[in-house]
């Protein structure tokens, strides 16, 4: 049974555009920058909505970029291909069979669907990896973590894991002033010409820092940061995050996201967001309402 669609009346319709108005008017010019994964790449009704937020953003005037990221549909593919995939506190490791599958699927698979996606409803929207015109260049991750054992920070050799050493924005300027959609799949090139499988988080974080975005919003599959009531916390600064840190409140695969948010936050973002993409039209709701549906980081 399909569930009825709610139906405001002219007036409800009126209140809501108004309550939108300031929000449009405020970011109007302004560059957003989005990480799309989690379940929101995989509910078709999900995928649906996101593309005509972005759509709908680039008609009132604001410059929407997306990244990325796949690591279900990279599972999928290695479990096919007879490969376990391996994490350590949610980084997947990865040798050089494991890096060819993850640039196969970011770049030639789940890229041209979301760049698909978005030109089937009516937008411009290309694809890119960080390998396109050296435009993210990448070294190797020094991961370190702490021993079990010894309770001294140990190295984890991660394989072709990345982290971003420098962003060429001159790239999406390019495609923002012809009017495109940039979308990008989070993998980098090396000093030698190697490639590295990069946090699409991490990645998005440096992207915002480099175009000077307004706003970073990650898509997740949380309703936002929790607290030790399990209530949802609308809204923290920078302090209150590494406070929670502490206290091992915000663990496991938020930890990634907030670092993405403080570090985009030091880096002239000025707001991030960390918001439930199980939502439809969760961007739209976090951005143009009052309420939103997610937590906001700010310094």
């Amino acid at each position: 049974m399909t569930k009825e669609r709610k139906k405001y009346t002219p007036v409800e319709k009126a209140n809501i555009l108004i309550e939108a108005f300031p929000y449009i008017k405020r970011f109007y010019g302004k560059t957003i920058v989005i990480k799309f994964g989690g379940s929101a790449m995989i509910n078709e009704s999900l995928k649906e909505s996101f593309a005509l937020d972005i759509i709908l953003m680039k008609y009132i005037g604001i410059a929407p970029v997306i990244v990325h990221g796949g690591g279900l549909k990279i599972t999928e593919v290695m479990k096919k291909m007879g490969k376990e995939p391996n994490f350590i506190e949610g980084q997947r490791i990865t040798d050089s069979e494991t890096m060819d599958i993850v640039e196969m699927v970011l770049g030639g698979i789940v890229n041209k669907q979301i760049v698909a996606l978005i030109n089937h409803h009516g937008g411009r929207a290309i694809g890119l990896t960080g390998k396109d015109g050296q435009f993210i260049k990448a070294k190797k991750l020094n991961f370190k973590r702490l021993s079990e054992e010894t309770g001294t920070p140990e190295i984890i050799d991660m394989g072709m894991v990345g982290e971003v050493e420098s962003i060429n924005p001159e790239i999406v300027k390019i495609l923002k002033e012809g009017d495109f959609i940039p979308v990008i799949a989070p993998v980098g090139i090396g000093e030698h010409g190697e490639t590295y499988n990069i946090n699409a988080d991490h990645v998005a974080s440096r992207v915002a820092s480099a175009l000077h975005a307004e706003k970073l919003i990650l898509l997740t599959d949380e309703v936002g940061i929790i607290g030790k009531d399990k209530s949802l916390l609308p809204t923290l600064n920078s302090k209150e995050v590494n406070n929670l840190i502490q206290k091992k409140v915000i663990k496991g695969g938020m930890l990634p996201k907030v670092a993405a948010c403080l570090d985009a936050l030091d880096s002239h973002v000025s707001k991030t967001h960390i918001i439930d993409g199980r939502v439809n039209h969760a961007i739209l709701l976090e951005m143009f309402t009052d309420e939103g549906v997610g937590t906001e980081i700010i310094n």
